[in-house]
């Protein structure tokens, strides 16, 4: 069960209430409306990356699960698991993604991101090693949307988990 109360969207004011009229009614939004109009740059920068960023929706939802796997984001993971199927990945592929960035289902440059991703979350600085192989392979563009990508959702995974934010239909009614 959340540890807080989700909050009612109707109860919305200001750029929150107009977020609102365009997000799709998921737990991650309801607990967010807590947060007032924070929720408004959120939700922005979260739609600026799964739909405006150059970088490669697959590799996009690699990194992505990959964070999610890391943080023990179950509601991430069940969420960006449905979205890298919608961008194309295998079945194979998402569990690759649980196994780690030597699993033989990736190519080069998959692996790559895999690599960095790890270091980036466990790490902070990613390291040369990790760096400057896709600095070789991906525009400074997609680079910098990739480690952007990977921030964005260590946040939203610490918010899931310290909420615990329940994956839709699966809320517990309280006693």
């Amino acid at each position: 069960m959340a540890r807080i109360p989700y909050f009612d969207p109707a109860q919305a004011i200001g750029r929150a209430k107009k977020a609102y009229e365009k997000l799709p009614p998921l737990n991650i939004f309801r607990m967010l409306g807590w947060s007032g109009e924070m929720l408004d740059g959120f939700a922005r920068l979260g739609t600026q990356i799964l739909f405006f960023a150059k970088l490669d929706p697959v590799l996009r939802e690699i990194a992505i699960i990959r964070v999610g796997v890391l943080s023990k984001a179950t509601y991430e993971v069940y969420q960006h698991e449905r979205m890298g199927r919608d961008a194309g990945m295998s079945e194979a592929l998402i569990r690759a993604v649980h196994d780690g960035a030597e699993s033989p289902a990736f190519n080069d440059l998959q692996r790559k991101v895999m690599r960095f991703t790890d270091d980036v979350v466990k790490n902070v600085r990613a390291s040369d090693a990790t760096f400057r192989p896709l600095a070789d392979e991906l525009s400074r563009q997609e680079l910098q949307e990739l480690t952007i990508t990977i921030g964005y959702y260590m946040m939203v995974s610490r918010v899931l988990e310290t909420f615990d934010v329940e994956i839709e239909g699966s809320e517990k009614t309280p006693a």
